[in-house]
């Protein structure tokens, strides 16, 4: 089972934004990876999407993939893992 938090926004809130619900998770998932506070991993979790379509919302926005040492190091691991180097 997963732990999770809810939280209240007001409908009057979502309605002047023109936001739905999902997409006000879209936005948080995208505005903490830009902040570096998510991974992509974690950030396409909270948005609810595929890899491929976070993605697509990223290259939108104009957002940079933020590759990380601690990523191509859990990346090598994996490979290493596979059996692929």
């Amino acid at each position: 089972m997963i732990d999770t938090v809810s939280i209240e926004i007001p409908r009057d809130v979502l309605s002047s934004a023109h936001l739905t619900p999902e997409e006000v998770k879209i936005e948080l998932a995208l505005h903490l990876y830009a902040q570096g506070k998510l991974s992509q991993g974690k950030a396409r979790e909270l948005a609810g999407l595929s890899l491929w379509e976070f993605r697509q919302y990223m290259a939108i926005r104009h957002i940079p993939v933020q590759y990380s040492i601690d990523d191509f190091n859990d990346d090598l691991a994996t490979l290493r893992e596979l059996g692929r180097i």
